[in-house]
C-alpha cells in the first residue's frame, strides 16, 4: 500500500535509499516531522533559497541527492541563476519542490505567486518539470523522479485525488482521464484543475460537445505522441493552465504541433499577462473564470467563434450577415 501523506513517502524514500538528503528554506509544512526522523539528513538553511541550492548542488557532487523545498515563486525565482548554474549545467540530480505554485497561493498577492514558474524552469537545459494532479500522483512521481537522476522540478500539490488514476506515473507519459469522440474537443492540463477541467467536461457532454481530457502531469519532458494524435483527431485544443500564457502548457503544445507539421485550433485558458486577485481558492477560481462552468463556457464560445461543425450531427447553422454557430440537437 502506498504511504498516505507526502511527507510519509519521503520518509520511506529516505529509509529505503541512504543517499536522500531533505533540505528546506524555512517551508516545513508539508515536512514538519521528518528532522528528528532524518537527523543530519534534514538541513533547514532559513530564509536562503540561494544558499540551499548551492548547499544542495554541493551534496548531489558528493553523491547525495537532495529533495529541496520553499515557496515556488521564491524557489524559481530568487534562485534561478543557482538552478541554472549549479545544477543545470551540471546536470545534478536534485528535486525542486516548489510549495503554493500558481492559484495554490490563493491568498498571496503578486510577489508569492509563481505564474511563470513552469516557463523558467523548462528553459533550463536537462531540467523536468513535473506537475502532478494531487497528492496521490505526487507520491507516485518521487520513486520515478529520483531514478531518472535529473534535475527535477515539481510543483508540489498535495490535495486529495481529483479522478482515479488508471494509468501508472511515467514521466514523459500523459494520462488520457476521459475518452473523447473524433472531430471533437480534448482539454490538456495540469496540476489540481484537472478537478475543474472534469468538470468543465461534464458541461461540454451536456451542451453535446464531445470533450477527451489528458492530464499532462509532466511538462518536461511533454508526452508528444499524445499531445499529436488530440491534435489529430480534434477539432479543438483547450489548454488550461494557472499560469502565464507565455512558457507555459500552452506554448508547450504549440510548438509541439509546429516542430510537427500538425495543425490544430488551439485555445488558451491562463492567466494571459496578468496576476489573480487574491482570496481564498474557491473565489479566485470564481473571481478569475476557472470553475468547471466558466471554463465550459470559455470553451464554447471558442467553438461558436469558429463556426465550428456540430461534432454529433455535422450541421452548419448560418448565421445572418455571415459566420456560423454551433448546430444544436
Amino acid at each position: 500500500m502506498s504511504p498516505a501523506t507526502y511527507e510519509a513517502a519521503l520518509l520511506e524514500l529516505a529509509e529505503a535509499r541512504p543517499e536522500v538528503v531533505v533540505m528546506t528554506a524555512e517551508n516545513r509544512a508539508a515536512i514538519r516531522n521528518l528532522p528528528p526522523l532524518l537527523g543530519a539528513r534534514f538541513v533547514d538553511v532559513g530564509i536562503c533559497e540561494q544558499t540551499m541550492i548551492g548547499a544542495a548542488a554541493g551534496l548531489a557532487l558528493r553523491g547525495r541527492t537532495p529533495v529541496v523545498h520553499a515557496l515556488a515563486t521564491f524557489l524559481v525565482m530568487r534562485a534561478f541563476e543557482f538552478i541554472r548554474t549549479d545544477v543545470g549545467i551540471a546536470n545534478l540530480p536534485v528535486t525542486l519542490v516548489g510549495a503554493v505554485p500558481g492559484f495554490l497561493s490563493d491568498g498571496n498577492g503578486p510577489t508569492h505567486q509563481a505564474l511563470e514558474d513552469v516557463a523558467l524552469m523548462r528553459g533550463i537545459p536537462h531540467m523536468q518539470v513535473i506537475c502532478p494532479a494531487d497528492g496521490e500522483e505526487l507520491i507516485a512521481a518521487l520513486p520515478a523522479i529520483l531514478d531518472s537522476r535529473a534535475p527535477t522540478y515539481v510543483r508540489f500539490n498535495a490535495m486529495p485525488a481529483a479522478v482515479t488514476h488508471t494509468a501508472p506515473f511515467e514521466i514523459g507519459r500523459a494520462e488520457l482521464v476521459a475518452p473523447g469522440a473524433e472531430g471533437g474537443v480534448t482539454l490538456l492540463t495540469y496540476g489540481f484543475l484537472l478537478r475543474e477541467v472534469m468538470a468543465a467536461r461534464q458541461v461540454l457532454e451536456e451542451c453535446g460537445v464531445p470533450a477527451a481530457v489528458l492530464n499532462m502531469r509532466s511538462l518536461k519532458p511533454i508526452d508528444e505522441a499524445a499531445v499529436l494524435q488530440a491534435a489529430r483527431r480534434s477539432r479543438l485544443l483547450v489548454a488550461v493552465e494557472d499560469h502565464f500564457q507565455t512558457g507555459g502548457l500552452y506554448s508547450i503544445v504549440a510548438e509541439t504541433m509546429v516542430r510537427h507539421g500538425v495543425l490544430c485550433r488551439l485555445q488558451s485558458i491562463s492567466l494571459g499577462e496578468r496576476w489573480f486577485k487574491p482570496a481564498l481558492l474557491a473565489d479566485v477560481l470564481a473571481h478569475e473564470g476557472f470553475t468547471g462552468p466558466a471554463i465550459a463556457g470559455k470553451v464554447l464560445a471558442e467553438i461558436s467563434e469558429m463556426g465550428a461543425l456540430s461534432v454529433l450531427d455535422e450541421t452548419l447553422v448560418d448565421i445572418p450577415g455571415g459566420g456560423s454557430h454551433l448546430a444544436g440537437r
